[in-house]
């Protein structure tokens, strides 16, 4: 009998067969799996930012939970709703409004481990009810650059692109002052410099007010602009530099704290410093004696750099969100005076 059909190379064909049955499946699978999209990390979980009080209103804005979207802060949800206490991730609280007892610390009512935010914009010298806050805040929010959320008034970035023309001058120096108190340094030095230098004084000190869009046009005419801070503290370098001068296209002489810390947000040849002189009459002299060369000079920065002022709440408290990964979460102020009057 032939038995050809039934030899060894009819096993290894009919293996063969099994085999390739078995292995098309498991590559077709294998090809599923390796072609299927590789899911990626979850997203960040949205936090919760509460704000106690609205700084200096009892009148909040609209917070939609897209608003810190708008100045590029992803996952922040900000709100007032005193009902999310128990869930926010922080809670901030404005100095301001602890000191005038407009708003009171919910203590009882605090979870465990929440991290709780105290801000201020303002100088230590306006600052007042410290003692009473120690051991309670775990962040500071303010324009002091050691802040663990630092909300500066204004900075300048890098820019390209040719600088908008400055603005005809017609005047020598302006001030804008509303708080004029004879107590202050600001004042004893403009009482110093007038009988040496021109100065036109707008504002409520001087009753002539100037609307919010009158401001920048009407200084923007003058080749420098007094920016005296109400007092003179580390790193309190206000609206009255970044905006008044920088921003309106003229020289900011300044008066707040030394030359090395301006330094530290713009160039040395950016403003005239009061400390650089002697007497006010010096410094008089100087702006005075000025002449076109030398002044242009002031405005190099403006060939690389803008201004980018940093005026509103919002922006700054989701700045917290931004920060928030790289918080410290064991830290206290114990004394928070003692930090900030430093």
């Amino acid at each position: 009998m032939n038995n050809t059909g039934c030899g060894p190379s009819w096993r290894l064909r009919a293996l063969g067969a099994l085999a390739g049955a078995t292995l098309l499946p498991a590559l077709w699978l294998l090809w599923l799996v390796r072609a299927a999209p590789v899911p990626g990390p979850a997203p960040p979980p949205t936090l919760t930012i509460l704000i106690w009080h609205w700084p200096f209103t009892d009148q909040p804005p609209e917070l939609p939970r897209n608003t810190c979207i708008s100045y590029g802060v992803a996952h922040c949800h900000l709100s007032t709703n005193h009902s999310l206490l128990a869930i926010a991730d922080a809670v901030v609280f404005h100095h301001r409004e602890l000191q005038t007892q407009r708003a009171r610390l919910p203590l009882a009512q605090r979870p465990r481990g929440q991290p709780w935010v105290w801000a201020s914009m303002e100088s230590p010298s306006h600052t007042h009810g410290l003692g009473r806050l120690g051991g309670i805040f775990n962040w500071v929010l303010s324009y002091r650059r050691d802040s663990d959320i630092f909300v500066p008034y204004g900075r300048l970035e890098p820019h390209k692109g040719p600088a908008p023309p400055l603005p005809a001058k017609k005047g020598v120096a302006a001030w804008v002052v509303s708080n004029f108190q004879e107590r202050q340094r600001r004042v004893h030095l403009y009482r110093q410099l007038v009988p040496h230098l021109q100065v036109d004084v707008f504002g409520r000190a001087n009753r002539k007010p100037l609307c919010a869009n009158c401001l920048l046009p009407t200084v923007a005419q003058y080749l420098f602009y007094l920016s005296f801070e109400n007092s003179q503290h580390r790193d309190y370098i206000t609206e009255k530099f970044w905006r008044n001068a920088l921003a309106a296209g003229t020289v900011p002489v300044v008066l707040g704290p030394p030359r090395a810390m301006y330094e530290a947000f713009a160039p040395a040849d950016a403003f005239v410093h009061v400390d650089d002189f002697g007497t006010a009459q010096e410094l008089a002299s100087f702006l005075v004696g000025m002449n076109e060369s030398r002044y242009q000079r002031y405005f190099a920065w403006r060939d690389r750099l803008r201004v980018r002022l940093f005026g509103d709440w919002r922006e700054r408290f989701c700045a917290i969100c931004t920060q928030y990964p790289r918080l410290p979460r064991d830290q206290v102020y114990q004394d928070l005076k003692g930090w900030f009057q430093a």
